[in-house]
């Protein structure tokens, strides 16, 4: 691995961990009322752009940080959808 790769994965792994607080406090509260749906749809759509983008290129760090997001974003999507009909 070198070095260009080290810091793709760095900031891989800085950019897909931050999904996380939200998704924990989405997942223990079951409140989504403040999230912009419209922000998210939108960063749904960039990151699946960015996983095409690197399984064209063949680009591991970014496969793995978007494949990993999109699990969040979907999961944050799901949760805001189905429970902004009952909040």
């Amino acid at each position: 691995m070198n070095y260009v790769e080290l810091l793709g994965y760095a900031a891989a792994f800085c950019t897909t961990v931050a999904f996380f607080p939200q998704a924990i406090k989405i997942y223990k509260t079951k409140h989504t009322k403040d999230i912009s749906l419209g922000m998210f749809l939108l960063l749904t759509a960039g990151v699946v752009l960015w996983l095409i983008y690197g399984i064209i290129i063949d680009s591991s760090p970014i496969i793995a940080a978007n494949t990993v997001t999109l699990i969040l974003d979907l999961y944050i999507l799901y949760t805001k959808i189905k429970l902004d009909r009952f909040q």
